[in-house]
């Protein structure tokens, strides 16, 4: 059996590290995606039927804008710019202001960008309570 030479052997383990390195950075400098548009139902109001939402990200950097298309309470759909609206690795948030009646509701939105998924929370306040429920987005396929 022949010996290596220390030299080829520590050579080979730097170029085996150096490429277990360089795979694991670039893992990690992959961003999740939210460009595009995403579409999900809400439950309709009083029983009604399931309202569909729309909403078109677009990242620069880590900030993120958009518009969320919905159905208002007369059927007709409004679109409303999302505000504040951030990146972070695989983490998304941003709000939706409306007004009604005189009054503005915030809703709050946040989740985790997996793919063609984002999957979090909602977040609105009435009457000084916070109420929260999950929310899970679909990227919509482009159709030409």
């Amino acid at each position: 059996m022949q010996k290596l030479p220390k030299s080829l052997i520590i050579n080979s383990l730097c170029a085996i590290f150096a490429l277990g390195f360089l795979s694991q950075s670039q893992a990690q400098d992959k961003k999740a995606d939210p460009n595009g548009t995403w579409t999900w139902t809400m439950p309709g109001r009083n029983g009604g039927p399931d309202r569909k939402m729309s909403l078109k990200l677009k990242t620069e950097g880590d900030k993120v804008t958009g518009k969320l298309s919905a159905p208002a309470r007369d059927g007709e759909i409004r679109e409303t710019d999302i505000k504040d609206g951030k990146m972070n690795g695989e983490e998304i948030s941003f709000k939706i202001e409306r007004e009604m009646n005189g009054n503005t509701m915030t809703i709050k939105y946040n989740g985790k960008v997996s793919g063609d998924t984002i999957k979090g929370k909602v977040e609105t306040e009435r009457n000084g309570e916070t109420q929260s429920r999950d929310w899970e987005a679909k990227r919509a396929t482009e159709t030409k």
